[in-house]
């Protein structure tokens, strides 16, 4: 498996006891913050997806190695711990909490695929959950002369000389220095939603989601796809964070409550376990940008790992991509050299909504439907798949994988 780390090291894996695959994904449904699923904590999202995992994968409570999530906004007191004994896995199981913000969920699994590449033959639950409607309300202790606490509505992400900028003005920036005009941004976002309601209404999205209860409701289904948003609706959106910008409500994502996990371990141990295919973890890097520009995080990252692969933008057939922002998703696209019409096929967070933590993850969930898919239709067929996210503070994580059936023939 290539490390993606800057300066090219790569680490080779000898054998199949070492290259991580990823052998079954699932999600919640992503519904608005303050919505269907605001009576859940964070430990109530993930767990039944926990359980659900091992269920399909035929994994047993104790062959867990680790459970690694990511998560943005929580509380602390290691999440994955809770949710873990929460799914009734067994109490020497342990559990890791990662936090890279918006890149928990994808950075959790790269971690997994380290731990598989490192050896050992283990299992690993990993992934990312975010419940932004019961996140704690944050605090500083001793900030004013009274000593009286001081709320605030973020972390800062970086020193008050990087800038700092807040989500929507990051985008802003993003749309400026790279000439996104406003037109585009609303396209972009337009599209989104139409093929996330299409895939909605073709049972794309099904098999890949864990119910849940919440409020005395099953909850079965994303909330958040609008057929209703056209080109004329997305024209009366007023700049939401910049006057006179070109970043709206409706080019913009919204908050959302998610989970989603993955289980990962090796091919060998995959096989043994019966499974039928996966997505080999070929490699992954996070690299590091100007946070004023922090959108642009998730292409210098990819453009590093499919160099450091030995592979072209255009050997990629599936491409995941989290839209935060319609500006930066197209910035990065296009930088990397991706004709936004080939990725996120069935629609990104524009639609669906961004979980934080959980957001990374999903889209490997994605990847793995759609590869399967692709190999419905083409029989045995093995696809590149490429996920990426951009991170606040000014970082982007990239992870390539290869759906490939497993079982020998």
């Amino acid at each position: 498996m290539r490390s993606g780390q800057p300066g090219g090291e790569e680490a080779t894996v000898p054998d199949p006891s070492r290259q991580p695959v990823i052998i079954a994904a699932l999600r919640t449904p992503i519904c608005r913050a303050n919505g269907q699923l605001k009576s859940l904590r964070a430990e109530d999202l993930l767990a039944p997806v926990l359980r659900s995992l091992l269920a399909v994968s035929g994994v047993a409570d104790a062959d867990v190695s680790d459970v690694v999530i990511g998560n943005a906004v929580g509380g602390g007191g290691n999440l994955a711990r809770h949710a873990a004994l929460q799914a009734g896995l067994p109490v020497d199981v342990p559990g890791l909490t990662v936090d890279r913000q918006c890149g928990s969920g994808l950075d959790a699994i790269a971690l997994a695929s380290r731990l598989v590449a490192a050896g050992g033959n283990g299992v690993y639950l990993a992934g990312g959950v975010e419940s932004i409607s019961t996140a704690p309300l944050r605090a500083r202790r001793n900030a004013d002369p009274d000593g009286e606490p001081r709320f605030y509505t973020r972390a800062t992400f970086v020193p008050p000389e990087f800038g700092d900028p807040d989500m929507g003005v990051a985008a802003e920036n993003v749309a400026r220095e790279f000439g996104i005009s406003r037109e585009r941004q609303d396209e972009f976002a337009v599209r989104s939603h139409q093929r996330a309601v299409a895939a909605k209404l073709a049972g794309t999205f099904s098999p890949e989601i864990v119910p849940l209860e919440s409020q005395g409701t099953a909850v079965r289904e994303d909330d958040g796809p609008r057929a209703s948003l056209k080109a004329g609706l997305m024209a009366r959106f007023p700049p939401a964070f910049v006057q006179g910008g070109t970043v709206t409500a409706g080019n913009s994502c919204f908050d959302a409550d998610a989970a989603s996990a993955v289980v990962i371990t090796s091919l060998e141990r995959a096989r043994q376990l019966g499974a039928a295919d996966g997505l080999l973890v070929l490699g992954c890097d996070t690299a590091g940008v100007d946070p004023e520009l922090l959108g642009i995080g998730a292409s210098v990252a990819a453009k590093r790992l499919l160099a450091g692969l030995g592979l072209e933008p255009r050997d990629v057939d599936l491409v995941e991509f989290n839209e935060a922002f319609a500006s930066q998703a197209l910035a990065c696209l296009e930088a990397l050299g991706v004709d936004p019409e080939r990725a996120n096929l069935d629609g990104g967070a524009l639609a669906l909504g961004h979980g934080y933590g959980a957001s990374g993850a999903v889209l490997v969930t994605r990847l793995l439907s759609q590869a399967r898919r692709l190999a419905e239709a083409a029989p045995g067929r093995e696809s590149l798949a490429l996920a990426m996210i951009s991170i606040a503070g000014g970082m982007g994580t990239a992870v390539m994988f290869r759906y490939a059936p497993l079982r020998k023939a």
